[in-house]
């Protein structure tokens, strides 16, 4: 199993960046996925999630409004679309997938919102 996450870097406050996680050697379709991120000295947060039919989303307070989550079956990609960014949002972002007790983690990309 592999979660490829990419697309992170460095956006000025106020911009917008779209970052990716591909999954191989798991059913997608069947997974529920999530992103979640940690900044430096903090616990790792849930920061959005997206259910396995796609109809169903569910946002951190922190987040609500600014990001979309959504994901694209036939390619086995989540999205992260990431708008109005803030430096309270730098962190090492990452993302999972789950299916009753299976859990796995993605590699991680790093979001660096800076002027």
């Amino acid at each position: 199993v592999q979660l490829q996450a990419s697309g992170g870097g460095l956006v000025q406050p106020g911009g917008s960046l779209k970052i990716s996680c591909v999954a191989s050697g798991i059913d997608f379709f069947y997974y529920v996925m999530g992103w979640f991120r940690q900044s430096p000295g903090k616990a790792r947060e849930f920061v959005a999630g997206i259910g396995s039919s796609g109809h169903i989303t569910r946002y951190a307070d922190s987040v609500k409004g600014r990001f979309i989550i959504s994901r694209d079956d036939a390619k086995n990609t989540l999205e992260l679309q990431m708008s109005s960014l803030t430096p309270e949002d730098t962190a090492i972002y990452y993302c999972n997938a789950q299916r009753g007790n299976l859990l796995y983690w993605g590699q991680e990309t790093q979001v660096t919102v800076s002027s």
